[in-house]
């Protein structure tokens, strides 16, 4: 029981010890949650441009072109990808690797090789979930600089060794009309999918910044050139192979195992090693990016993924599809309450000191903590997609019902945003607020930043004082 004890207190969550703070204070707040203070502010608008591109670097981008990455399941579906990349780096090394027995059952759905090198990957992302987010940004820099390296000179490489970008670049289109609309929409609804985990914990990043615009104008440009020059470098890729192999290989990964399959020579060897060392480094900058941002929530996320056999996830692409599209039905309701809460209920009005108060009347409080107007239009955003999620895994259902599916981001988002300005009209919680102004009326920020200079010119002081004695 001792012991037992010991591994709960270790796994507590340190409550705020701040001077006069109330029980219930210290209850519902911890270092996680408390605003971040001004010297953790650390990130400039390079450190996000640095962010996009990385996180738009992984294995998911350039075999998909339009599918990146997105949840507690999909740091297992991540890994997976990762454990992929080890075992071609592994081979690079000791081509042996390939041809080791397999004593896992049929029922297991991977084997003893894959396996090894699922936990290898596993075991390397550990360590990279504890640096807080604020230091974390480094990491990312680092990515940005090694991992496009990598993909330009894969790019290349496929391009000399198949005399050419390959006939995919030049095929016709075999779509028109409608047919070609909605499976464009389709393709974009995919790609906001995948993308909806980071929005929606966006502030975890956003919290992080050195000055307000810090995020706004590198984020608008670096997503769009970010994905989109790294789907085309995939497109190419993938075209290459075709002229190599006869077919497309959309799969980077079994791409460069391909080329370990022809008997390569050392320098080729080591070109593998390289660009698969690279991309083991992207996937973990997708984990930390879109899975594991709070310390323990991170390595909760990594057992999950571990118990979860994402690699049965991964057996279809079209379960994959699937997943990802289900996933976005859930988390764009979630979305559309958030914008819809902050935009027209509150027009910028929050209260920071309120969110650490558990008393009636004050602005989060709600019914015990619980917001029965944001509950009713989150599963108001979650049933209109129901039907369409329900023919997206095979099942018949109306023409209409597929192509509200095929925009489940906007319409969960929608429909979700509508019910909660809707209901908050009719029940006005507290805070509501008739014109549009980002302001913490609680003066929260002013006294932390107040705090702050007052500590500052007593350390000033002490100081000048010392060198006074001296």
């Amino acid at each position: 029981m001792e012991f037992a004890r010991r591994v709960v207190k270790a796994l507590e969550v340190p409550h705020t010890q701040e001077e006069g703070a109330s029980g219930r204070m210290q209850f519902v707040s911890s270092d996680d949650l408390l605003p971040v203070p001004l010297e953790q502010r650390t990130w400039t608008a390079f450190s996000y441009v640095a962010f996009w591109g990385s996180t738009a670097i992984n294995i998911q981008a350039l075999g998909e072109d339009i599918q990146l990455t997105a949840c507690s399941i999909w740091y297992g579906v991540q890994t997976s990808i990762g454990g992929t990349c080890v075992l071609v780096m592994l081979r690079a090394i000791w081509p042996s690797v390939n041809d080791i027995p397999n004593s896992m059952p049929l029922s297991s759905g991977t084997n003893t090789r894959d396996f090894m090198c699922f936990i290898i990957f596993w075991i390397i992302s550990l360590p990279f979930i504890w640096p807080p987010v604020h230091t974390i940004r480094h990491f990312f820099t680092f990515k940005t600089i090694i991992t496009p390296i990598a993909c330009v000179i894969f790019m290349i490489w496929c391009i000399v060794k198949a005399k050419g970008v390959g006939p995919i670049i030049h095929q016709p289109g075999t779509l028109h009309g409608s047919e070609l609309a909605w499976n464009m929409i389709s393709g974009a609804g995919i790609c906001i999918s995948s993308l909806i985990t980071l929005t929606t914990n966006s502030p975890d990043f956003g919290s992080r910044a050195k000055y307000p615009s810090a995020p706004t104008y590198s984020q608008l440009l670096s997503i769009p050139f970010s994905y989109g020059a790294i789907c085309l470098l995939g497109v190419i890729v993938s075209s290459s192979s075709q002229t190599l192999y006869g077919e497309a290989i959309w799969s980077p990964v079994d791409l460069l195992g391909k080329f370990l399959d022809d008997d390569p020579s050392p320098a080729a060897r080591f070109g593998v090693w390289f660009i698969a060392a690279s991309f083991i480094v992207a996937q973990i900058g997708a984990n930390i990016s879109a899975n594991s941002n709070i310390r323990r929530g991170g390595y909760i996320s990594a057992i999950v993924g571990l118990v979860m056999c994402p690699w049965n996830l991964m057996s279809s692409s079209n379960r994959f599809t699937s997943y990802i599209s289900g996933y976005s039905v859930f988390l764009s309701s979630i979305a559309g309450v958030m914008a819809a809460d902050y935009y027209f209920v509150r027009k910028g009005h929050y209260n920071v000191a309120d969110l650490y108060v558990t008393r009636k009347g004050s602005w989060y409080w709600y019914n015990y903590g619980f917001n029965p107007r944001a509950y009713a239009a989150y599963i108001a955003g979650i049933i209109i997609n129901v039907t369409g999620f329900t023919g997206d895994t095979g099942t018949p259902v109306p023409t209409a019902a597929t192509h509200i599916f095929d925009l489940s981001f906007f319409t969960g988002f929608g429909v979700s945003a509508i019910a909660y300005y809707v209901l908050n009209r009719i029940f006005p919680p507290p805070g509501a607020a008739d014109k549009f102004e980002e302001i913490d009326v609680s003066g929260y920020e002013e006294r932390m930043t107040s705090s702050d200079e007052d500590t500052n010119s007593k350390d000033d002081n002490i100081e000048k004082e010392s060198s006074s004695a001296v």
